[in-house]
């Protein structure tokens, strides 16, 4: 249910004039970035540019210096539905790994729809849904420490896409992805935004995700460089403050932290 006092014309999200600083170093220098329900927006950018603390600003994590951000119409600082919003965190290469299944991992991602934390049948449903929605129905009652990296990053995915959201934001979803990975998760993706989800990825470049992009938004320094449609024919060398391409790692199995 939308935030009281919310319409469905405004913003999915709204940055005005937002600042953040990591430690005495500004990352943020008054970033203004809308994004309205149903568009698939990019953020680009080099390696510091601000692109990751732009998005963990927007769910909470990095508080602001100055400027102000809304959800669905609602003040940050307000807003309780994070049911409404999935979030896959770029992947991690920590030592160690979770011991649970497939299965679990997804299943904690809908929770938040949960009532004192038991699964009923549409959570159920939905679990399976999310799971097939990535390719791995087949390997639900796997240990995810048998994954590939490719593979780890479908299962956030999948334990995003488990709570239906109506908005997914995706921190570099195709780093370090194998190919055949990416093509799974770019088809995951279309999937989403047929069904109306909103999505703001954040992008080393725009790959097989370009199709579906409607706006590139281009960070350098934290400030917007350029916020338009990205350039189908030129590629994201001709964004103005797009200079570094990160290249994909190949599938080397990684062991990620999943739920941290």
């Amino acid at each position: 249910m939308p935030e009281p006092g919310s319409t469905t014309t405004e913003p999915v999200i709204a940055l005005r004039g937002a600042t953040a600083t990591l430690g005495a170093r500004p990352v943020l220098r008054g970033i203004d970035l809308t994004v309205r329900r149903g568009e698939v927006a990019a953020l680009l950018g080099a390696n510091g540019s601000g692109k990751s603390t732009a998005v963990r600003s927007v769910i909470g994590q990095v508080p602001l210096t100055g400027g102000s951000i809304e959800l669905f119409g609602t003040p940050l600082r307000r807003f309780r539905s994070w049911a409404r919003i999935g979030y896959v965190p770029q992947r991690t290469t920590a030592a160690g790994g979770v011991p649970a299944t497939i299965r679990e991992v997804v299943s904690s991602g809908r929770l938040s729809r949960t009532k004192l934390g038991l699964l009923r049948k549409a959570d159920r449903a939905a679990v399976d849904r999310a799971i097939d929605l990535v390719g791995l129905a087949d390997r639900a009652k796997d240990s995810v420490n048998a994954l590939s990296g490719g593979q780890h990053q479908r299962v956030l995915i999948a334990r995003a896409l488990a709570a239906e959201p109506e908005l997914l934001i995706m921190d570099e979803p195709m780093a370090g992805v194998d190919l055949a990975s990416q093509e799974i998760l770019a088809a995951t993706l279309r999937e989403q935004v047929a069904a109306g989800t909103t999505v703001l990825l954040v992008l080393h470049e725009l790959g097989p995700l370009e199709p579906l992009i409607d706006r590139a938004i281009v960070l350098r320094d934290g400030c917007v460089m350029h916020d338009g449609p990205p350039p189908k024919a030129l590629g994201q060398h001709a964004l103005p403050g797009h200079d570094h391409v990160h290249p994909h790692a190949a599938s080397e199995p990684v062991r990620t932290g999943l739920l941290s």
